[in-house]
């Protein structure tokens, strides 16, 4: 993949072939899509339209590119491939900001778009850099001359989102570096009619996170006013035993739906857990542990545990199995612990530094048994497996906590710098970002 500070001009991905891991054409790129903010900060790229067989456009994720180099794109193996539909926070680089008459900043002069690029940041995201400029307008066959620059994105105005009228826009730009949980609290404390608004405003990955976050009758209500196919897209990213329990809040046919909307892998992790009772250790449990096979080296479990994905209850300890290594996996090994993993030489084969004195979980397990072996052990996660010990997950402690607490302990903790009315908030520059899938 292209390193961090690698500027890529849009306009040169146009038309370029997106290739899967097996090298076979997924289809060819045609646009771009990016996520504008307030304040004149340069817009998130989200992800790239691609045009697959049948000429039906999907989005594609940044998440899921893999490389941008070589006149190619190349991605991870899983695509979803429902039509791509433009939100309304949403905007196409190619078809709405080319060619556009925007103002230099500098000099309050006219020009026009010929071009952006865009650049990964060292926090591996993608955001627009440069704007290739034509001083003065252009006619509709580009043939007027006139001066060209490269411009930083912030050296010219007519891009950026209105501050009026922006709906949540402000709001979220108020509480943009919020935790999700304490995200979460203001948002319990808005009316419903807010509280939708700004739902609808976060990009799904946020959402996700705030939504595990809320009481359950708002993340019921939340959920219930979004459109179905973003309901499932925001269900996808979230973990799968939290989007378990939403879905076991709602009406058996709305569930179901949803669920039938979610990617076939998803929506079989969530399915798996809805079948267990709620406060036993399947139902509890997580089915994304760190998985490895025992011929996987130290360095290789540090690098799954250095992934910030990862909570740290989860990140805690790997799980070595006979493969296959997704849930439910092979023969379940032992675990490791980190800090035995950081006291090993990084060639080490993990298979001979299994921990396998403590018996795992069976899934019906009661909760106040996973409590006790949870508190017996020192662990802040176990292993839960079937009676031909596959492993099916891991029950880690913060989900312990979440069944243990009163149901409105969320409404009675107080968080560090909570706002008490976030329309009393301060305008100040600020930016938010809105989109995704």
């Amino acid at each position: 993949m292209a390193g961090p500070g690698t500027r890529v001009f849009i306009s040169h991905l146009s038309g370029v072939a997106v290739f899967d891991p097996n090298g076979d054409q997924v289809g060819r790129v045609r646009d771009v899509v990016v996520s504008l903010r307030i304040g004149g900060r340069p817009p998130r790229v989200l992800g790239l339209v691609v045009e697959v067989v049948g000429r039906r456009r999907i989005f594609l994720p940044m998440t899921r590119v893999t490389s941008l180099e070589s006149g190619q794109v190349l991605t991870t193996g899983v695509i979803n491939m429902r039509r791509f539909e433009q939100r309304p926070s949403e905007t196409l680089v190619l078809a709405e900001l080319l060619d556009r008459t925007v103002t230099r900043t500098k000099t309050s002069d006219e020009v026009t778009v010929l071009d952006v690029a865009m650049v990964q940041t060292r926090v591996r995201e993608w955001e627009i850099s440069k704007v290739f400029v034509q001083v003065g307008k252009v006619s509709r066959l580009r043939k007027a001359k006139g001066e060209t620059l490269t411009l930083d994105w912030s050296a010219v105005s007519g891009f950026s989102l209105a501050e009026e009228g922006q709906g949540a826009a402000n709001l979220l730009a108020t509480f943009e570096q919020l935790r999700p949980a304490d995200l979460a609290n203001v948002m319990h404390h808005l009316s419903p009619k807010r509280r939708a608004e700004v739902a609808a405003a976060l990009d799904d990955d946020r959402l996700a996170d705030v939504l595990e976050e809320l009481p359950e009758d708002d993340q019921v209500e939340i959920i219930g006013k979004l459109q179905e196919e973003r309901a499932a897209d925001v269900l996808e990213a979230m973990d799968p035993d939290d989007a378990a329990d939403l879905l076991s809040d709602l009406p058996e046919e709305a569930a179901e739906r949803l669920l039938r909307l979610m990617e076939p892998d998803d929506a079989a992790s969530v399915r798996r857990l809805l079948s267990y009772e709620e406060n036993t250790a399947g139902g509890l449990m997580t089915t994304e542990p760190i998985v490895l096979e025992p011929d996987a080296t130290v360095a290789e479990a540090l690098a799954r545990v250095r992934v910030s994905d990862h909570k740290p209850a989860l990140a805690a300890q790997v799980y070595v199995c006979r493969p296959p290594n997704e849930t439910p996996t092979g023969k379940y090994l032992g675990t490791i612990h980190f800090q035995r993993l950081l006291r090993e030489p990084p060639y080490t084969l993990v298979g001979s530094l299994v921990d396998d004195d403590l018996d795992p979980l069976p899934p019906d397990t009661p909760l106040h048994l996973v409590t006790s072996y949870l508190a017996a052990y020192n662990m802040v996660a176990a292993p839960v497996v079937d009676e031909a010990d596959h492993l099916l997950g891991a029950v880690t402690v913060d989900d312990v906590l979440d069944h243990l607490l009163p149901d409105d302990w969320r409404e009675e903790a107080l968080h560090p710098g909570e706002a008490h009315d976030p329309h009393d908030a301060p305008d100040h520059e600020s930016e938010v970002t809105t989109g995704g899938r």
